[in-house]
């Protein structure tokens, strides 16, 4: 199979594709099935209200249950996640029943990961765009990936060097995770210079804060 819209073709050598990990069954672990509020439109006649109307997050945090507990940070997360692999097929996320509301999101269906690595897809990052917000822990860990001894590619690189069908990502690829954590941390600089840090991010852990100097505030 070789079609533009599908990344499969060989060159010269080597074929593109993904491999796939099943969870128990639905016996065993029941599991809920729930639509993305950032879904895509699929279309090019019709728009999700997302893509037309920048103030989409003000009607997505009035709507149970993204309108308290960690629900909206968590698809925020899985937006930042999708970004930096280019999945711009995000329909749904799944949940364990067992935890309720507060459980957490199973990333399935990847299969459009790591498609095109000299495109950046930025309106994967409309959660992160227009709700700014995000949580600690996790900028905190963009930002320890975005320094010269942590590179988020030499991490990627160091990892997968590791497994028996390695090697998983070409280097263009793994360079495209650099590029697009700059982006991300550059989305998030802009929400705290238009709201403030205190808004933009999330205090999600309950450990004691580090000193202000530990970068949590982001350079300029």
């Amino acid at each position: 199979m070789c079609k533009t819209e599908y990344a499969v073709c060989g060159n010269p050598h080597l074929l593109e594709g993904s491999l796939s990990a099943f969870l128990p069954s639905l016996n065993l672990a029941p599991r809920l099935s729930i639509p993305n509020p950032w879904i895509r439109s699929y279309s090019f006649d019709e728009k999700e209200e997302w893509e037309v109307n920048p103030l989409y997050c003000n009607t997505v945090r009035e709507i149970h249950p993204y309108s308290n507990g960690n629900r909206l940070l968590n698809v925020i997360d899985m937006a930042i996640f999708d970004f930096l692999i280019g999945n711009m097929d995000r329909h749904h996320y799944e949940m364990f029943t067992k935890f309720g509301d507060d459980g957490f999101l199973l990333h399935l269906d990847n299969a459009r990961g790591f498609g095109r690595h000299s495109h950046d897809e930025t309106s994967i990052l409309a959660p992160l765009s227009q709700c700014c917000i995000i949580k600690r822990t996790t900028l905190l860990r963009l930002q320890l990936l975005a320094e010269p001894e942590y590179r988020l590619s030499d991490m990627m690189r160091e990892s997968l060097l590791q497994d028996p069908l390695a090697p998983i990502l070409t280097e263009p690829h793994l360079l495209a995770l650099d590029r697009r954590l700059q982006l991300i941390l550059k989305a998030v600089r802009t929400c705290i210079d238009t709201y403030g840090e205190a808004t933009v991010v999330a205090d999600d852990t309950a450990q004691p804060q580090a000193p202000v100097s530990d970068r949590v505030e982001l350079d300029t």
